[in-house]
Parts: structure tokens; sequence; C-alpha cells
């Protein structure tokens, strides 16, 4: 079974940089589809981006394009979100997936514990 440990969370001023980890427990990983999540304060858990297993085709949800960037180092079994111009509403609970790749949560089949990411303004 696939773990996935998140990190690089924490608080930032609005229009600044952070980049968040997402280790994987096996090289297994690297046959995944890796997405990205968010879930703010008394929202539902969104899409935020999502970077295939095999071409690492990328897609983005349209709040973050242009912004965040998502990467993967099978090497290191880890998938990366690298996010700039951070604007307040970006502060959730960030949390990876690994599954079949898509911006549906249901079609993913592990998930990390998250990690929290506030922007003041």
């Amino acid at each position: 079974q696939v773990q996935l440990v998140e990190s690089g969370g924490g608080l930032v001023q609005a229009g600044g940089s952070l980049r968040l980890s997402c280790a994987a427990s096996e090289r297994a990983f690297s046959s995944y589809a890796m997405g990205w999540f968010r879930q703010a304060p008394g929202k539902d858990r969104e899409f935020v981006a999502v970077i295939s297993g095999t071409s690492g085709n990328t897609y983005y949800a349209d709040s973050v394009k242009g912004r965040f960037t998502i990467s993967r180092d099978k090497a290191k079994n880890t998938v990366y979100l690298q996010m700039n111009s951070l604007k307040p509403e970006d502060t959730a609970v960030y949390y990876c997936a690994a599954g079949s790749g898509s911006r549906h949560q249901y079609l993913y089949d592990y998930w990390g514990q998250g990690t929290q990411v506030t922007v003041s303004s």
C-alpha cells in the first residue's frame, strides 16, 4: 500500500511562494497519476492539479493556472507543488493523492494526511 506524506506548508504573505512536497513510500508510486487537492475551512475539498504517471502531462484548476506548477521526481518518489503569487483564497489544507489521474477525488486510491497553507493579506 502506498503511503503519502506531505510537507512544506506554512504561513506566507500574499504574493509569496511555497513549495509543497509529497513523498511516496514505494517505487510503485511511479505508475500512479499524482494529484493535489485542497480544502478551505467550511468548504468542500477541491481539485488543484494532477500529473500523469506515464507521459508527465499536467492539468490545473482554473483558479491556480499560471501560478502553480506540479512536477514529480520519480527517482525520489516525490511530487511537488510550486505555488507562486499566493492569494489569501489559497489558504487551505493541501492533500496529495495517488490514483488513476483526474480532477475527480473518487478516482484516487491513496491520500496523504494534508499540510496547512495559510496566506495572510
